[in-house]
């Protein structure tokens, strides 16, 4: 084992020995990288992620739960207020199951379910009594509970004992309610009077006037207010959501169309209403002639009388008959003589048209509006050219025309609608930046970035060092070669002379010079004679 790691160590130094300065400093640089990876990447996947397991809890349910976890040995941390304990993600569901199953927490409130577990007959009419009322409390207050807003209820009830005479008037309860809102909730109407209605049919003989409902700031909530103030605040909203709703749909119209021709963002569009919201409901009961021309009706039924008389008798007053002026069977005279007199009558019952009509107005009707619109030039020019100035205008006329109801049988004059439009062109200086929702990633962004770079980074390392080796074996193998090839020539090839004189006498010394002064050369020229040999 020794001699084992001793090689191991003898192989380490040289290795180590090998390699020169910059590269010892790129192993050390890649190894701090790789041990600083490691704990990271340990760290964040053995970092336990607590998550709420209960929440809005009193402090006696949490030191109950907090007391059963330390006892199983299992993490867990508690808020500062108390009110909400943590675990760890993975073992929420699993605790849940297992506190329930335990009967944890216990509020110590009293519900439905101890009279099934305490039932039994030493149990006297008081203490039921009491009990009942307890347990009617505790499920109003849980029903209360799940309305969206309330944090907690506290409910009393006052419930009055029965009497035993058959003629005595039975009183009714009372109920006091103190709310634990969320802060920066509002209950509105409807809400409140749920409550009412919720508590009122939960206990018997409970009217809605004897109930009392606040919350933990002292705030009141009167039924009365509720109920009065309902029908004006939903009218008001219904109102506004239907003036909102017209002016977003001519908005986004013309944002559409005019960002279809200038550019979607070179256009801004504010439209501006004003809503009659006037209803009329009323019975008309008219009478029209058949023939409008001679302002006649139809003769449904014609009677024609005709009388004639003659003999003696006393002549009507007023002179004989048939002698006034113009007049038909006038009589002029008075006297005892002979008489004669006609009469005829037409007695005719026409039919005229009877319309009976029950008109109910459009419940809304837009009386004006306003247009007015931003457009932005493009680039090096100040301003938009005249005629699409003049396009854009006419076609804002041309919805406020068909929008806006004619005025006593009369359109709008050109002049009314160029009054409600206003049309701009000028350079944009800045614009309304949205906020993009912000994303919640279970491992920062920055550690993926440094994994990445980490990676990159060993690559780079282990591609240098395979370099380098294989770089070490090429020379290693040259000078091989280089070592063989000269030891052969020098077998081969004749010793020159060291004394005399002569060419292989002036070769020696210049290749003597050569390779005390310019060794690099020498060897440069020692290897293209192997090659060409």
């Amino acid at each position: 084992m020794n001699e084992t790691v001793a090689n191991y160590k003898k192989m380490v130094q040289a290795f180590w020995t090998e390699k020169e300065p910059k590269q010892k400093r790129w192993l050390i640089v890649g190894l701090a990288l790789i041990i600083l990876f490691i704990a990271a990447l340990t760290y964040f996947s053995t970092r336990q992620h607590f998550v709420p397991l209960y929440s809005q809890l009193s402090l006696q349910e949490t030191g109950q739960i907090k007391e059963t976890l330390d006892s199983k040995g299992i993490s867990s941390r508690v808020s500062k207020d108390g009110m909400t304990i943590e675990v760890p993600e993975n073992r929420v569901d699993a605790l849940k199951v297992e506190l329930a199953a335990e009967g944890i927490p216990q509020s110590g409130s009293i519900d439905y379910s101890i009279f099934s577990e305490s039932s039994g007959f030493g149990m006297t009419d008081n203490e039921f009594s009491v009990m009942e009322r307890a347990a009617i409390q505790t499920e109003i207050e849980n029903l209360i509970k799940n309305i969206d807003g309330v944090q907690n209820a506290n409910v009393m009830i006052t419930m009055p004992s029965e009497s035993v005479w058959l003629n005595s008037a039975q009183e009714a309860a009372t109920a006091a309610v103190v709310l634990d809102l969320k802060y920066g909730t509002q209950l509105d109407t409807d809400r409140v009077r749920g409550l009412y209605h919720l508590i009122s049919k939960s206990v018997p003989n409970l009217p809605i006037d004897n109930i009392v409902i606040s919350d933990q700031n002292f705030n009141s909530y009167s039924f009365e207010n509720a109920s009065n103030g309902d029908s004006t605040l939903a009218a008001f909203e219904q109102q506004r959501s239907i003036q909102r709703e017209i002016e977003q749909d001519l908005t986004r119209n013309l944002q559409q169309m005019l960002g279809t021709m200038i550019g979607p963002d070179k256009v801004v569009i504010s439209v501006t209403t004003d809503i009659d919201f006037t209803q009329e409901n009323r019975t008309e009961q008219l009478v029209e002639p058949v023939d409008e021309e001679n302002m006649e009706g139809i003769a449904v039924s014609v009677e024609r009388i005709s009388e004639a008389y003659t003999g003696e008798g006393t002549v009507p007053e007023g002179g004989t008959a048939g002698t006034g002026e113009g007049i038909p069977n006038y009589v002029e005279g008075a006297g005892n003589e002979n008489s004669e007199w006609e009469r005829t009558e037409d007695r005719i019952n026409n039919e005229v048209n009877r319309i009976n009509r029950d008109i109910i107005e459009s419940p809304y009707q837009i009386r004006n509006i306003g247009l007015q619109v931003m457009l932005e030039p493009p680039e090096g020019m100040d301003t938009l050219p005249a005629q699409q100035i003049a396009d854009v205008q006419g076609i804002l006329g041309t919805i406020i025309r068909t929008t806006l109801p004619e005025v006593d049988g009369q359109a709008l004059s050109q002049e009314e609608i160029n009054s409600k439009i206003i049309v701009t062109s000028q350079q944009f200086a800045g614009k309304a930046a949205q906020e993009e929702p912000a994303t919640i990633a279970a491992i920062p962004t920055w550690l993926y970035v440094l994994a990445v770079l980490l990676a990159v980074i060993i690559i780079v390392l282990v591609l240098l060092l395979v370099r380098n080796r294989k770089r070490e074996q090429l020379e290693a193998m040259v000078e091989e070669q280089e070592v063989n090839s000269i030891a052969s020539e020098e077998t081969k090839v004749p010793e020159l002379p060291t004394e005399g004189s002569g060419p292989a006498h002036e070769k020696r010394k210049q290749l003597e010079s050569m390779a005390k002064e310019k060794p690099e050369e020498f060897s440069k020229l020692l290897r293209s004679w192997l090659s060409e040999d």
